[in-house]
Parts: C-alpha cells; structure tokens; sequence
C-alpha cells in the first residue's frame, strides 16, 4: 500500500490521501493493482492498517517519548534483523498515516514488527494504539516538547502513558527509571543511565558494540537494548546501525571542518545534547552552531530558548547562527552570534559565518528547513 503514486509497483494498492485523486492515473500506470478514494482518508487507513494487523503474528514494538524515537527505532531494527524477521517504520512515519503503511508492509511470516509513534496531544498515541495493538510499549524519554498542546511536563507525561495504558494485559512496557506506571498486570522494565565506553569510533553499550560515538544515543541503545531482551532475541556482539536521515550525520567540511547535520528536529533536551556533541567532536577545531527555532514549546518558548543559548555559550561556541523569530532569544544567553529571520537569509550568512577546519552543527524544528542549510555546506567542500 502507498499514498505516494511514485512509490507504487506492481500488485500495490495506491490510496488517494491530500488530493491524491490527481494521481490516481501514475498509479495505475505503474502498475497498482487498484486505486482507493475514499471520503475519509485517515479512517480508510486505520481499517486496513487495522485489518493487516489483526491477521498478522508478528510481535508489536511501539516507540514514543519526547525524542530519540526515530534513532531507538532504527537502533532496535538493527538489533532484530539478525535473528528475526523485522520490518521497521521508515524514516518518520510514525502518525496516523505514516503506522497504517508500516503495518500493511506486514508479511505471513514476519515476527517483530517495530513502529514509532508520535503525537501532537492528547488521544493520539492511545488512537494510533487501537490500530497497532503493540505488545511491547517504549518509551524514551520526557521533555519539554509540544507544550503549546498539553501544557505541561505532566501532560506530556499523561500523553506519553497513552502507550503503557494501551499494552494488553501481560505485555511489557519499557520506561525511563522515573516513569510511573499503575499497571500490575503488565511487566514493566525501567531503563536507567547506561555505562558507555566511547572508543575507535564505536560506543559499547551492554556488551554490543555499536557504530556511533554520540554518548545521548547510548541511552536509546540500552532502551533498545531492554526492548530486545523483552522480545527474547540474543543480543548480537556488533551491530552496524542505519540511521534515518538528518539525526546526527556527519561529513567532512573543507580545510578538516566537520558537519553534523542534526536538522530533521529539536527541542531544549536535544539541543543542549547537540552542542556537547559538537564540544567533543570540535576537538581544536572552531566550534560553530548553525540554530534554528524550537517550535511548540507555547509560552515558555523564550525561556527555552534562553537557555539554549547559555548552554552554546557554556560549551564554547564560538559562533552561532540564529535562524528564525524564536531563535533570536539564543543570543539572549550570552554566546556570540547573529541572527537571521529565515532559511533564505541563513544560506547568504555561510561564507561569513562558516570558515575552513570549523565544526558546525546544524540543527532545529523541522519546520524551519535548515537541511538546505546543511547541504549547503556540503556542496561548498565538494564544490
């Protein structure tokens, strides 16, 4: 099933979502073997998400948390595919459209199906719930993220728990030390700070040597880590992860510069894990942030910000770019830099605020577009 005519092949069902009527015809011309239109278009999904699900025995995983859940998705594939037949949301696709297309990649003898799911408040998670029917529920964390929804740390809390709540009696949950859970008829795993030992450019996490140096996705490895020893599945001694695009890339930049293009989101969490990041890869090396706005974070927002900018200025940036109305309030907290109202203007402050051998970072909201930013930067080295 797809609901982008450009994906579809031979035999697929292609569902018309978001004015998708218009193509319709390149579907069929590439080979699907119908073509759906209906009224309601989330609801048709959620019934044949629902319907692949129920005929299926695979083992449901279900991912949120306030970040790290793309990145504990992809971390928990890798560790799965070894030894059980795994499929894995794509990328993002983690919402009512996007865990419908994941369930109907369903096979008869898949056995570990892992989904991540997202919300902008309150009633989503435990929606998206009632088509996927996980057994295994994971939460990653909790932070200041879509607050302008539900307010507070406490209603991200309560909106996260929509996952615990959902799991069928004996299922696991998996959650941070602190989360509570009033569940006696589930079992309930707490995922506390992990040891990480950072060397020649892995990071080993429970006995599993992994190929990544960032110590924040050591804490997504030892949550995977739990998810797997919940499924049964053996832990593997290495394990070569796959990230999904824009969560902590790295390239080379001219003159021995380093990029790392962590644009696809951020809230204040992330953003402070990004600039230490950044801190210990710079070494010698001009420590640059490229910053743009935060979004959702309702009236609290300047203060967030606020104290990103403190947090840039802590950790030694030499230089920060500030893109977006929000992110002008990073430069309230004392580091250096300019600021720039959009995307646009950024990509003509490069070559005055980017030099040759500098470490960047590059990182905000996913609104905000800053992977144009990003490849920017590329096409100037490979230039």
């Amino acid at each position: 099933m797809h609901v982008d005519s450009r994906r579809v092949g031979p035999g697929d069902l292609f569902v018309a979502v978001g004015g998708g009527e218009e193509f319709v015809a390149d579907a069929l011309a590439r080979g699907a073997a119908a073509a759906l239109i209906p009224d309601d278009a989330f609801a048709a999904l959620a019934l044949l998400g629902r319907a692949v699900r129920e005929r299926s025995s695979a083992r449901v995983v279900g991912i949120t948390g306030s970040m790290g859940k793309t990145s504990t998705k992809d971390i928990l594939a890798a560790l799965c595919m070894p030894s059980a037949r795994t499929i894995a949301a794509e990328a993002s696709y983690n919402n009512e459209i996007g865990v419908p297309l994941t369930l109907c990649r369903l096979e008869p003898d898949t056995e570990v199906c892992i989904l991540e799911l997202a919300m902008r408040g309150f009633g989503q998670i435990a929606a998206l719930c009632e088509i996927a029917r996980p057994e295994i529920g994971l939460i990653t964390n909790i932070g200041p993220v879509h607050l302008e929804l539900v307010e507070s740390l406490d209603g991200v809390r309560r909106a996260k728990g929509e996952l615990v709540a959902a799991l069928p009696r004996g299922g696991t949950a998996v959650v941070p030390a602190d989360f509570p859970v009033d569940r006696d008829d589930i079992d309930v795993l707490r995922v506390g700070e992990p040891t990480a030992d950072v060397a020649n450019g892995r990071t080993t996490v429970g006995g599993v040597s992994f190929n990544f140096t960032a110590r924040h996705q050591a804490q997504n490895a030892a949550a995977a880590l739990t998810a797997l020893d919940a499924l049964g599945l053996p832990r593997p001694a290495t394990v070569e992860v796959d990230f999904s695009r824009w969560r902590g890339d790295e390239e080379e930049l001219a003159g021995g510069g380093l990029l790392i293009n962590d644009a696809y989101n951020a809230n204040p969490v992330s953003m402070r894990a990004a600039l230490a990041y950044l801190a210990e890869r710079a070494g010698e090396r001009r420590r640059v942030a490229i910053l743009g706005d935060m979004a959702e974070l309702g009236r609290t927002a300047p203060e967030y910000h606020r104290e990103v900018g403190e947090a840039a200025a802590t950790l030694g940036v030499d230089e920060l770019l500030a893109v977006g109305e929000l992110a002008r309030g990073y430069l309230d907290g004392g580091v250096t830099g300019r600021w720039v109202p959009n995307v646009h203007d950024a990509l003509r402050e490069l070559g005055d605020v980017v030099r040759p051998g500098d470490a960047v970072l590059v990182k905000a909201s996913r609104a905000i577009g800053l992977e144009a930013v990003a490849a920017a930067l590329t096409e100037l080295t490979t230039a």
